[in-house]
């Protein structure tokens, strides 16, 4: 017999063998191939979390092509979890025509589409904690509101197990309206008129909610938007602190309109203290106060003494900013303002549609008397300084009056659509 020849028995075992490792090497691919999958990454990330070992290895870094989002980044638990943590825009038109970077933070992407988000979350939850509103107990949250504030109450109200009642002038946008009604809120609207009148939406609400907690305790909460410093201290405890980290705390001037003054006391009050040298600039609309109030210490618009104001709040076509009153919340931040800038309803008008055109910015009233004054503050300190505003909401819900053309020429403007980018910027 040949020896050097295998026999039968010898090549079956050696066949066997090399299939076992072949089989072997492909398992071995595949566990770690699924290793590596995103996710069971997510799960491991997520093990880890729970885990209390310190001796995990460091996670990737979010610059690592394979570094998989954290779950809780990825996933919020409902509606309420979506509320702050906005983005920071750079406004590359009105950044290169100035030579600053301009930066707005773009709270239209809260999910109620304003910043208002912020402060209806902020009032709910507080009032949760103090006992006096406990959810799917039949209470009804009660404002006053020009609207953005309304609309985002009647959003969050819904998600938390309350209900909702706005009171508001009759002359706002119908967009807002028709969104109020569609969330689910009552919608009560009176005519305009002055906030000493016991009429006043504000001062409306505000009944109607005794009325309902003196039929049963803990069934009406008026929400106080404008008095109420739990605005405020969400700024203060928000807002700031992501404009600082967002920055990376490089910033030389923070400009904002006050509608309650909440938002605009909140973040000052969070950033002076780190940022002594920052400029925080109040952006006023025409009939609004409290341009005065920061250049002069009275508070006065010129229209009262005029006689020519047609509306009772403030003489403007902007909605949700401008106040002829100073409110418990604007008054924490006063000490803060350096200096005030008066916009026009037609400067307003303008860059709204110049950052539609331009920019594909589709943004409101109070978001665009923003973005003016920034402008002027840009050009004020010159090339290289960096200046952030806030985008508060989108220009869907002023579609009626602000983007209405029609409506716009009725009150005497006409949006100028042919200004050049250079010369428009020089006009401000």
């Amino acid at each position: 017999m040949d020896r050097t020849a295998p026999s039968s028995a010898a090549t079956t075992l050696a066949v066997a063998a090399v299939a076992a490792a072949a089989t072997a090497f492909a398992a071995g691919l595949a566990v770690a191939s699924a290793w590596h999958h995103p996710r069971l990454a997510r799960h491991r990330h997520h093990r880890r979390r729970a885990s209390p070992k310190t001796d995990e290895p460091a996670p990737l870094p979010a610059s690592d092509p394979h570094h998989v989002p954290p779950f809780d980044l990825e996933v919020r638990d409902g509606v309420v979890a979506m509320v702050g943590n906005t983005p920071l825009i750079r406004i590359k038109s009105l950044s290169d025509a100035t030579g600053c970077d301009i930066y707005g933070k773009a709270e239209f992407m809260n999910p109620g589409g304003s910043s208002k988000d912020r402060v209806a979350l902020s009032i709910l939850r507080r009032a949760e904690r103090r006992g006096d509103l406990v959810p799917h107990s039949g209470a009804t949250v009660f404002e006053g509101t020009v609207g953005s504030t309304g609309i985002s109450l009647a959003l969050l109200c819904r998600a938390l197990g309350y209900r909702c009642h706005i009171v508001m002038p009759d002359d706002v946008a119908v967009d807002k309206v028709a969104m109020l009604e569609r969330l689910g809120a009552t919608v009560e609207r009176v005519r305009p008129v002055s906030i000493i009148d016991r009429d006043h939406f504000v001062n409306l609400a505000q009944r109607r909610a005794e009325d309902a907690a003196r039929e049963r305790k803990g069934s009406g909460l008026f929400a106080n938007q404008f008095e109420n410093l739990d605005n405020y201290a969400v700024h203060l405890a928000t807002t700031g602190p992501e404009i600082w980290r967002q920055t990376g705390g490089e910033l030389d001037a923070f400009v904002m309109g006050a509608g309650t003054g909440g938002t605009l006391a909140g973040v000052a009050r969070y950033l002076k203290p780190r940022l002594p040298d920052l400029r925080v600039v109040l952006a006023d609309p025409q009939g609004s106060g409290l341009f005065n109030k920061v250049k002069h210490g009275i508070l006065y618009a010129p229209t009262d003494a005029e006689g020519t104001r047609r509306r009772h709040q403030v003489d403007t076509v902007v909605e949700g900013v401008g106040l002829n009153r100073l409110t418990r919340n604007f008054a924490q931040g006063l000490p803060c303002v350096d200096d005030a800038v008066r916009v026009t309803d037609q400067e307003a008008v303008d860059m709204a549609r110049y950052l539609m055109r331009e920019d594909g910015l589709f943004i409101g009233s109070s978001s665009a008397v923003n973005v003016v004054a920034a402008v002027r503050v840009a050009k004020q300190l010159g090339p290289g300084h960096r200046i952030v505003t806030l985008l508060c909401d989108a220009g869907t819900r002023h579609l009626s009056k602000f983007w209405n053309d029609e409506y716009l020429a009725a009150a005497g403007l006409e949006p100028r659509f042919a200004i050049s980018g250079p010369d428009f910027i020089a006009s401000l």
